[in-house]
């Protein structure tokens, strides 16, 4: 038994070691496919016990029916709500956040853009329980970013539990936050787009089927358990004529003006107040959503069930303008403060009242003619989260899977678009995650060529044609080495340890050089490789779960030569050398097939 255990054991570490060297090509289709399939299941399951827990927890502490029925307490308890929310989450804060200050959507693109994807235990804690009591506690903030960051989170702490490249991992991560948008709205396609076009920032075919995979299962999983209920009820909507266009261009405009100023307030308070403790902050955050909440209860919470009751028409031009102003008063409060909820939720809610009162303005022009106020208000919602975050394809998508009405998209394109050219060329704003990562200290920035290096990992295009020996050899052992057809020699010290490297053509150099005899001792005929003249390259070990970006990195800091090992943290004594990897192998990773020939044809000439 114990011998059948250790070869199944070794034939178990034989299958992952050539899985982690398939996933560190960026053409690892299959194999990511399976991942996607597998993300999908890990992460729907985390979005459908969240939903659970939040939608239970309001239904059993509001009264009537409905997980959002904040308007049926008393002012009392509409201050109460979120006051006592921000206290538990200024304990949770101040107890276990070591650190810890952004979470959502902007957080993910953080740690994909720097950190290969990695996102900690401690955050996904940190989202699923600070969400879950900001929702609760109506707080003006949504669980699309949550469900988007908690996708994330398992997803990637997935990949690091079994080491995978961190190429690899960075799929893992946008189909984890796909599969979550998918889950929350029932629109997996919105899921995937919003993934490939927020997350990942590029469209490519080895991201597309995982994220795909990953956005399908997550839905059907929610469906299964949650039903197949979309996030609105939309009444059917359509154009009634091409009069409406100016309507539709006018509403662009405003939304995003608003789109500005809700990116523009969130700035403003967060960058106010980073002197002041996160804890005091969310604190002061309960206080006055509190207050906003006595005014006017309609806008805590999420405020999916108001939306609702706008797509239905159910409001006055009075009291839908009131909600626009006081709800993006309350998120800029929530958000800005550091409530760990999301955005997309409120931006849909500001959107749609704006297209709400938009569509009620134009009655008094148009008069029956013009399309139910519903159908703007719907223009609304996409406009505002196209240009708020910078995503119109992913929000003309969700706008399109929430009313299955090809009717809806050529008007949803213009105002989109509008939108997002008023928020970003007008008043030369950016999306509202990039905002909050420079605002709480953190940059942001995408190259073309980091995308294309983060997408390899290292051990795609290791050099394996190497040979370790000790410093000290036999003119015998040398002319071996130079008969055995590698390219590299890693030379090893009196102590066994890794020194240096030294290309063998330096080798074939010493054994032709006439004065070599000096280097040679005289008793034993040996050539001490670490004191002949010759070209030597210090070694830097790197982690065969890294990427081309973080062999481009090393070689900033004045790498020579890197060698890839298992894990560098857990580096040995005589560790196991998968591979060199040299500078001019870096750059031929990542420069096109087409321009290679074109450079091979010009040499040529």
């Amino acid at each position: 038994m114990p011998k059948l255990s250790i070869l199944i054991n070794n034939k178990r570490h034989q299958w992952m070691e050539q899985l982690r060297f398939r996933l560190a090509r960026p053409d690892a289709l299959l194999h990511l496919a399976l991942l996607g399939l597998i993300t999908g299941l890990i992460s729907g399951g985390v979005i459908v016990l969240f939903r659970l827990l939040v939608e239970k927890t309001q239904d059993y502490l509001l009264p009537g029916n409905g997980a959002e029925n904040y308007e049926a307490l008393s002012p009392l308890y509409h201050f109460l709500f979120p006051f006592i929310a921000s206290l538990l989450l200024a304990f949770i804060y101040f107890r276990y956040a070591k650190g810890i200050r952004v979470l959502g959507v902007a957080r993910v693109m953080e740690r994909v853009a720097y950190h290969q994807g990695h996102l900690t235990l401690r955050g996904f804690f940190m989202q699923f329980i600070g969400a879950g009591v900001a929702i609760i506690g109506g707080h003006s903030v949504g669980r699309e970013g949550p469900h988007a960051y908690l996708g994330a989170a398992a997803s990637s702490l997935f990949g690091q539990a079994f080491k995978l490249p961190n190429n690899s991992i960075r799929t893992l991560v946008a189909s984890g936050a796909a599969a979550g948008i998918a889950a929350s709205f029932n629109t997996p396609l919105a899921g995937v787009i919003f993934a490939l076009e927020v997350i990942m920032m590029e469209y490519a075919l080895n991201s597309f089927i995982p994220i795909i995979l990953a956005a399908v299962v997550a839905t059907a999983l929610s469906n299964s358990v949650l039903g197949g209920e979309p996030a609105f009820t939309v009444p059917v909507l359509h154009a009634t004529s091409l009069t409406e266009l100016p309507v539709i261009l006018l509403l662009g405009v405003v939304v995003g003006t608003f789109a500005a100023l809700l990116n523009h307030s969130l700035m403003l308070i967060t960058t106010k107040t980073q002197g002041i403790e996160i804890w005091w902050r969310i604190i002061i955050a309960g206080v006055v959503v509190g207050i906003i909440g006595i005014v006017e209860p309609g806008v805590l919470g999420i405020g999916y069930d108001t939306v609702n009751a706008s797509l239905l028409g159910e409001f006055t031009l009075g009291a839908i303008l009131s909600l626009v102003f006081l709800k993006l008063f309350a998120t800029t409060i929530s958000v800005g403060l550091g409530i760990p909820g999301g955005v997309i939720g409120p931006a849909f809610f500001i959107g749609g009242t704006l297209g709400g009162a938009i569509g009620l303005m134009a009655m008094w022009f148009y008069g029956d003619s013009i399309s139910h106020v519903g159908f703007f208000v719907l223009l609304g919602m996409g406009a505002m989260m196209g240009a708020s975050l910078q995503a119109p394809l992913a929000a003309l998508t969700a706008i399109m899977e929430l009313t299955y009405n090809p009717g809806i998209i050529m008007p949803g394109m213009l105002v989109i678009v509008v939108a997002q050219l008023t928020a970003s060329e007008v008043f030369n704003k950016r999306s509202l995650f990039v905002t909050m990562l420079r605002s709480n200290g953190l940059d942001f920035s995408i190259d073309p060529v980091l995308q294309v290096l983060r997408s390899i990992g290292v051990m795609s295009v290791i050099d394996r044609k190497f040979k370790r020996y000790p410093s000290i050899i036999s003119h015998q052992q040398a002319e071996e080495i130079l008969e055995s057809g590698n390219e590299w020699l890693i030379l090893e010290n009196e102590e066994g340890d890794i020194d240096s490297a030294m290309p063998l053509s330096e080798l074939a150099k010493i054994l032709q050089r006439e004065d070599s005899e000096s280097a040679v001792s005289a008793d034993n005929k040996k050539i001490n490789l670490l004191e002949i003249p010759a070209k030597r390259l210090n070694l830097t070990p790197i982690s065969s779960q890294a990427n081309l970006m973080e062999a481009h990195e090393a070689f900033l800091r004045k790498a020579e030569l890197l060698y890839v090992v298992f894990q560098v943290k857990n580096i040995t004594h005589d560790p196991r050398i998968y591979g060199i990897i040299t500078p001019q192998i870096l750059e031929e990773a990542y420069i096109p097939k087409s321009v290679k020939h074109m450079q091979r044809v010009n040499d040529n000439k």
